[in-house]
Order: structure tokens, then C-alpha cells, then sequence
């Protein structure tokens, strides 16, 4: 029995970034763009709140760029404040490099079963599932997998450890990309 999963977000994620007004740690980013023109050269941010105090961060998106150079759908999407654009500049590893900065999924996804909240109770002896991710959110496979079938982790890692739970990739780190594993029960 093939059971597709997804790992959808459901909001942007924090940006990981030091304050320098109150020394908080994260930003709330909601999806609003600054875009500067000096004659012909743009500047664009992202702009992104303190969590603490409030206080504005910009997330630099173009600096400098001749208005030629830049996709005019780009520009729409950015006058437009489209919040799907920064949710993928965000996760664009060439800004988050620029700008020093990383990003705390915590509570910004969600594991989408296609189903009941836990379909691997009705499963039977053997379930094979995709896990398809529509955003770079870092997971622990084994604890997704836990979540999914409703279990608690310890009984999924018994059952990688058994050989009940296989898969080609490791589920024991961290994984942004889609995959697939077999339980058997």
C-alpha cells in the first residue's frame, strides 16, 4: 500500500539574526518588501520585526542591481508584497548566506497525512510511504514518521533498529528533501 505524505508550511519561519537594539535572537518576517531605486540601480529588502522589541531588520534581496538585470515579474511579485516570494527568498541559500543569517522552522509546518490525524493505525502489515516536502524544512525523519503513524519515538526508533523500518536515506539526522520508507509491522 503506496501512502504519500507532505511536509507543508504554514507560515514563514523565524529569521535567526542578533537584534542590535534589545540582543533578541529572532525576527518574524511577514512578507513585506522595500524596494529602493537610486537612477537606474535597485536596492530590495525583505523586512522582518524583532520578536522582542519591535524594532525593523532588512533582509537584503538586491543590492545595487541595474533595473535591466532584474526580472520585471520579480519586481511585480515585490511591489505586490507576495508572501510565496519571500517564503522562497528565504529559503534562497544565496540571501541567508549575504545577510548571515538562518531560519527556525519551529511551529512554521505542518505533516499533512492525507487523512485521519494518525492513518498508520488502519494500516496494514506493510505500508510504504512518500514523504514529498514542499518547502526546504529541515525534519527528523524518524521522529516525522513517529508523528505520522502516531508513535512514540522510542517505538520507532525499536523499529529501525528491529529492520522493521527501512529506507535509503538516513532517518536518524536532519533532511530538507523528499523521501520514502518502508514499515512493516
Amino acid at each position: 500500500m503506496l501512502i504519500h505524505w507532505a511536509v507543508m508550511p504554514t507560515c514563514l519561519p523565524l529569521v535567526l539574526r542578533r537584534c542590535h537594539s534589545c540582543g533578541s535572537g529572532t525576527f518574524r518576517p511577514h512578507g513585506k518588501f522595500r524596494v529602493n531605486a537610486n537612477h537606474k540601480l535597485l536596492d530590495a529588502w525583505l523586512l522582518a520585526l524583532c520578536t522582542g522589541c519591535g524594532d525593523t531588520t532588512k533582509v537584503t534581496i538586491l543590492e545595487r542591481a541595474h533595473v535591466r538585470t532584474v526580472r520585471p515579474a520579480l519586481l511585480d511579485r515585490m511591489h505586490a508584497n507576495d508572501p510565496v516570494l519571500a517564503g522562497e527568498l528565504l529559503q534562497d541559500g544565496v540571501v541567508r548566506r549575504r545577510n548571515h543569517i538562518g531560519l527556525d522552522w519551529t511551529g512554521a509546518w505542518r505533516l499533512h497525512t492525507g487523512g485521519a490525524d494518525h492513518p498508520g493505525r488502519e494500516v496494514a502489515e506493510v505500508a510504504e510511504v512518500s514523504v514529498r516536502f514542499a518547502a526546504r524544512v529541515p525534519v527528523r525523519p524518524l521522529r516525522l514518521i513517529a508523528n505520522g503513524f502516531g508513535l512514540s519515538r522510542g517505538e520507532a526508533e525499536r523499529l529501525l533498529a528491529e529492520g522493521k523500518l527501512v529506507s535509503p536515506v538516513r532517518l536518524t539526522g536532519r533532511t530538507t528533501t523528499d523521501f520514502g520508507f518502508l514499515l512493516k509491522r
